[in-house]
């Protein structure tokens, strides 16, 4: 059944009005909500807002590096130390290291750009970040419902905005359809969320932010978005080889000098590490597999290292997996952040500051933006309308600031590392961010990806189970679960795509490109010595990769049943 065939039979759906609906409870959602909290109790009002989150809690999805710059926080909640915020390892050294495959080069730190020092910042495992702001949300009054996708945008009729539909709210997805579309005994129908204005806040590649950005030409006259594959896993290693603080990231090896890619490690508290690779999703080569890419790093030997005792044997435990895409682009991508009845923040604009590999702070700078705007637009009597205060206040922010002065860094890498090295420390030493020109980026990542018969074929190493590992293995950890009996959330527009195009043209990318092993090309048993694409949808990481960087954009993911996906444990 569709949609529509569904509310017929068993509609209208219940509906619940607040003057704030924010679509996402991650750190830009929830800052939105507190800050709208806050702004309310300051001026002795009142302001309905509601949180909607599509994991089994708020943070069940969250995976970043992470590096955490506490500027935006101790504006939100300048007392975030004395309540608990668990930002509670400070950066003590910065290590910056390019590879080749057998050997590694550090540059040292007084040669280091401005971006590329963390003194003053914290390593954070940023699902912990977020379940503290919904704490502080909640205690302020805000309603969080986890496990509820928002899964359509509504609109109005456009009678009270010149003819122009505005948003007027989200609904949820139905709860109990059977793979085949069809209502089960444990059918229930979607929720209206309605609200003066919705605030979406979904993340990188949102899956309603875009459909906002295409209905409203968001886009126009903006560069195409970028965007990158952050594979991350969790270990525990000897105390000996443990720094407290340290901060190591990687360029180089095992990436090609025309590829962007690079790679972290952090040391939490504990005796843990974080480590992650960023494939830049714009690469030429269908055979490139960002996971596999991340394995093979971990064999450098400076990296080895940290995993290994004094006989060359793996030590250490790995305990938690994950992956997720992000922005890359920077300011010159950055769509037109409102239209009438909403806005978006955060990663769902894109508001990334790729230079620094950090997120956070703009999240949560950018909620508290929108908020203010939404807050003064409710108090005036206003709905549905487009905040335009929120747009002119970050122009006029420190945030505006940081981000334009590293407009350019992600676009040089089209010339190759050497070169993008040498401009963005131009740019940065010599011209001290004031920078004369801007470089463009030309089409989408999807659009980059060449024949397989133009490319060389990658072969990666077996995994060895103790430091690299397959794909099925690593999803495992990242506890994610889908209930079964549900239609697919990976979506194609035509079918016979995948195998005529995908397969014949560019070797089946979907196949390499997912990090969790969601795509496989499998004997169809209908046609004898031909293959079609199966879809384990149960694997899902809820990365958008494949949404991304699917060659013929024929891949389109929706929200599958609330609660479902991974559950980050420490992440």
């Amino acid at each position: 059944m569709t949609n529509e065939e569904i509310l017929s039979a068993y509609g209208p759906r219940e509906a619940m009005e607040y003057d704030v609906v924010i679509v996402g409870g991650g750190p830009a959602g929830l800052s939105t909500a507190i800050r709208l909290k806050q702004l309310a109790a300051e001026r002795g009002t009142d302001v309905s807002v509601v949180v909607l989150e599509k994991g089994s809690e708020p943070g069940a999805h969250i995976l970043s590096g992470a590096i955490m710059d506490p500027r935006a926080l101790t504006e939100l909640i300048p007392d975030w130390k004395e309540r608990g915020a668990p930002l509670n390892q400070p950066v003590t050294d910065d290590a910056y290291i390019f590879l080749s495959e057998t050997s590694a080069l550090r540059v040292p730190n007084a040669f280091l750009p401005p971006f590329a020092h963390n003194h003053g910042n914290y390593i954070v495992r940023l699902g912990d970040v977020t379940k503290w702001l919904a704490e502080q949300a909640e205690s302020l009054g805000v309603e969080i419902f986890p496990g509820f996708p928002a899964a359509e945008v509504l609109y109005t009729d456009g009678s009270e905005n010149g003819g122009v539909p505005a948003v007027r709210g989200v609904a949820t997805g139905n709860m109990g359809l059977g793979k085949d579309g069809e209502p089960t005994e444990n059918f229930q129908l979607g929720m209206e969320l309605l609200g003066k204005y919705t605030i979406f806040a979904e993340g990188a590649r949102g899956h309603l932010g875009k459909q906002l950005i295409a209905r409203y030409k968001l886009d126009d006259n903006r560069d195409p978005q970028s965007f990158g594959i952050g594979v991350k896993e969790l270990w525990e290693i000897d105390p000996k080889k443990h720094q407290p603080g340290f901060v190591m990231h990687t360029a180089g090896w095992p990436m090609d000098s025309k590829t962007y890619g690079g790679a972290f490690l952090y040391h939490l508290e504990d005796n843990k590490v974080a480590l992650g690779f960023v494939t830049g999703l714009g690469y030429t080569n269908p055979y490139l597999s960002p996971f596999e890419e991340f394995q093979r790093w971990k064999t450098h030997p400076n990296v080895r290292w940290y995993f290994e005792n004094d006989k060359g044997e793996i030590t250490a435990k790995r305990l938690s997996y994950g992956a997720r895409a992000i922005n890359a682009s920077g300011i010159n991508s950055l769509p037109k952040t409102i239209f009438p009845g909403g806005a978006l923040v955060g990663c769902d604009a894109g508001y990334l500051n790729v230079s620094r590999i950090k997120g956070s702070h703009s999240a949560i700078k950018t909620g508290m933006l929108a908020a203010e705007a939404a807050y003064e637009a409710i108090q005036a009597g206003r709905q549905h309308d487009e905040l335009t205060a929120y747009p002119k206040a970050f122009e006029a922010s420190w945030l505006y600031t940081e981000l334009n002065k590293d407009r350019n860094f992600k676009n040089w890498f089209k010339y190759g590392l050497a070169t993008a090295t040498l401009m963005n420390g131009f740019e940065q030493f010599v011209l001290r961010g004031h920078i004369p020109w801007t470089l463009h980026r030309e089409k989408p990542d999807h659009a980059y990806l060449k024949p397989a018969a133009e490319c060389k074929p990658i072969v990666y190493p077996k995994p060895d189970g103790k430091l690299t590992f397959d794909r099925l293995s690593s999803v495992f950890i990242s506890n994610t679960n889908h209930e079964e009996n549900q239609p697919a959330h990976l979506t194609l527009k035509d079918a016979s795509v995948p195998v005529n195009v995908n397969l014949a043209t560019y070797a089946g990318p979907e196949a390499r490109y997912c990090p969790a092993g969601v795509y496989e090309f499998v004997p169809d048993e209908a046609h004898a010595g031909q293959q079609r694409l199966q879809i384990n949808a149960q694997n899902c990481v809820h990365c958008k990769t494949c949404d991304i960087k699917d060659p013929t954009q024929n891949i389109v993911w929706v929200t599958p049943e609330g609660g479902g996906g991974p559950n980050y444990s420490g992440m």
